[in-house]
C-alpha cells in the first residue's frame, strides 16, 4: 500500500530540494505546504504573518497539511509544522515522517547563502545565528518525536535521497 511521505526539519535543512528529488524517484506528487499557503492566500508568508500574525499562519498551516495529504504524495512541511501536537499526530497517522536533521552551523551557512527574507520572516527578531540556534533547540525534540526516520541533512543530496528512498521502500514492503 502506498502512503504519504512527510518531510520535516528546520529552515535550510533541504526539505524542498530533497522532497522534489525524492518525489520524482518514487513517482509521487510533490507538495510544499509553504507554497500551498502562499498560493491559496495569494500572499507571501511574510505578508500573511505581518497582517494576521503567527497564530493565524499556524492555523492555516494545519488546514493546508490536511488538505494536501494523500496517498502517493510527498509533503515538504514548513519548519514550524511540528509545533502543533495535532500536526505531529496527523503526520504519524497518515504516512511516514522523515526528519532532515542538520546542525545549526549547516543551517546558518545555507540560509546565509540563500536568504529568502520575504518568504521566511524572522520568528524572533534576533540575528540569524541566534534565531536558528534557539529555534533548533526548541524544535529538535518535536522533530525527533514524530520522525519515523532521521537522516543527516548535511550529507550530499544524492546520499540523502538514496537513504530515504531505501528506508521508505523497505517500510512499504513490510506493510504489504
Amino acid at each position: 500500500m502506498k502512503q504519504a511521505l512527510f518531510i520535516v526539519g528546520a529552515r535550510g535543512a533541504g526539505k524542498t530540494t530533497i522532497g522534489k528529488l525524492l518525489a520524482e524517484a518514487l513517482s509521487y506528487q510533490f507538495v510544499d505546504t509553504d507554497e500551498s499557503i502562499q498560493t491559496s492566500s495569494g500572499m507571501t508568508i511574510a505578508d500573511l504573518v505581518e497582517q494576521h500574525g503567527w497564530e493565524y499562519f499556524r492555523k492555516l498551516e494545519s488546514q493546508i497539511l490536511k488538505t494536501v495529504s494523500q496517498n502517493e504524495c510527498l509533503i515538504s512541511t514548513g519548519g514550524g509544522m511540528v509545533l502543533s501536537q495535532e500536526n505531529r499526530h496527523y503526520m504519524q497517522q497518515h504516512g511516514i515522517v522523515i526528519y532532515l536533521q542538520a546542525p545549526a552551523a549547516v543551517l546558518i551557512k545555507r540560509l546565509s547563502l540563500n536568504p529568502e527574507n520575504s518568504q521566511r520572516p524572522s520568528l524572533t527578531g534576533k540575528s540569524i545565528i541566534e534565531e536558528i540556534e534557539g529555534i533548533l533547540a526548541d524544535r529538535e525534540p518535536l522533530y525527533c518525536e514524530c520522525a519515523d526516520f532521521i537522516v543527516d541533512a548535511s550529507l550530499a543530496t544524492e546520499d540523502i535521497v538514496s537513504s530515504v528512498k531505501s528506508y521508505f521502500l523497505n517500510q512499504r514492503n513490510k506493510s504489504i
